[in-house]
């Protein structure tokens, strides 16, 4: 007999199960779910909406103050400005008051008797020079009214009204007041006439 190989038998390849992952639950149909499940899900977008709700009142909040703040900054910008101008254009007030004693001192002056005229016609010309300047600066008298305004005079002395005068007119002008641009810068002191 020839030699024959034997092969050893083999048990047949059993077929091996497969690592598949495990099966999936079956997804419920949108209608299927029980009232227990959908309770989290609402709770949850009822959470978001408020959350929404709260930052945008935050929001709104926060633009109003920033409205607020930018009217606020506006408002100090131009109260800045305005005072800007306004100590520009009266810069000059404070040097010219200071100096109007100068001018009553002038006019007194020329009040006086004087024996020269050089001399006089002289304190004329830098009285007026000076009154000139000032007056570009913006100075002006103030208007001598028949009558007595506590506005613009101040009453210095007072005398018996007589029959011909009214009661507060004035009666002299013992120093001139005056303006400087719409300011009164000083009254006028004056004599008053009264009636008892």
């Amino acid at each position: 007999m020839p030699d024959s190989v034997m092969v050893p038998e083999t048990e047949e390849a059993q077929p091996q199960p497969s690592e598949a992952a495990p099966p999936e639950p079956a997804r419920p149909e949108e209608g299927d779910l029980s009232a227990g499940e959908a309770e989290p899900e609402e709770s949850e977008l009822d959470r978001a909406k408020a959350e929404l709700e709260q930052a945008r009142a935050e929001c709104a909040d926060l633009e109003d103050r920033r409205r607020r703040s930018q009217a606020d900054f506006e408002n100090v910008r131009k109260r800045l400005q305005r005072d800007k101008e306004e100590q520009a254009r009266y810069a000059a007030f404070e040097t010219i008051k200071s100096l109007l004693p100068i001018v009553d001192d002038f006019e007194r002056a020329l009040a006086a008797e004087c024996a020269d005229a050089k001399f006089r016609e002289g304190v004329e010309l830098i009285h007026r020079r000076i009154f000139d300047v000032f007056s570009r600066a913006g100075l002006r008298e103030v208007s001598q009214h028949e009558m007595f305004d506590s506005n613009l005079h101040y009453a210095v002395d007072r005398a018996p009204a007589t029959e011909d005068q009214q009661d507060n007119q004035i009666l002299s002008v013992y120093q001139k007041g005056y303006f400087f641009k719409d300011r009164l810068m000083r009254e006028s002191m004056v004599k008053v006439a009264v009636k008892d």
